[in-house]
């Protein structure tokens, strides 16, 4: 279920803390996902870890190359809604040199067919700056459906970006599935 052709996702530990700090720090990184672009503390990354580790309605994982066991990013389910079948989705790919290589896809598959097929969630729901269209792209193509917007949300660069908020059901994604 968590193995992909290149890429395995793993449960995010606490060994973890050091990697994720790094991605969490890095500017390049942060620009797609992070709306403060703040700076965090080693402390604060570990307790960010510790917080998504114990909450019982949160479910991280790194993901992995297989081959070499290279961290290349965390995908994660959080604010799951097991009474109404619904979770945010999340994914950072950390290792800038690894983006548009379809590492991100393989582990959003992964990730979304778990949550479909073993969590029985109705919905899958993220968030995206709408100057990520690479980003967009890729969740229309698996799916994803844009449901509104928030305008006017993120200041960037000098200026304002809107975040746009899709979702994908399960008999779409799964039907979406059969006809491949």
């Amino acid at each position: 279920m968590f193995k992909g052709e290149r890429i395995k996702l793993r449960k995010l530990t606490s060994a973890d803390t050091e990697t994720y700090h790094r991605w969490r720090n890095n500017d390049e990184v942060m620009r797609f996902t992070n709306p403060s672009l703040d700076k965090y503390t080693y402390k604060e990354t570990e307790e960010y870890i510790e917080n998504l580790l114990e909450s019982p309605s949160s479910k991280s994982y790194l993901i992995e190359l297989i081959q070499s066991k290279k961290p290349l990013g965390v995908t994660s389910l959080i604010n799951i809604d097991y009474k109404n079948r619904n979770a945010e989705c999340i994914i950072d790919i950390g290792e800038h040199e690894y983006w548009g290589s379809g590492y991100g896809t393989e582990a959003l598959q992964l990730l979304i067919n778990y949550s479909f097929m073993e969590l029985n969630l109705h919905k899958v729901y993220l968030r995206v700056f709408s100057f990520n269209e690479r980003a967009i792209s890729l969740y229309e193509k698996m799916g994803f459906r844009i449901e509104g917007e928030q305008l006017d949300q993120i200041y960037r660069e000098g200026s304002w970006h809107n975040i746009v908020m899709m979702a994908v059901f399960q008999k779409n994604f799964l039907d979406k599935g059969n006809d491949d």
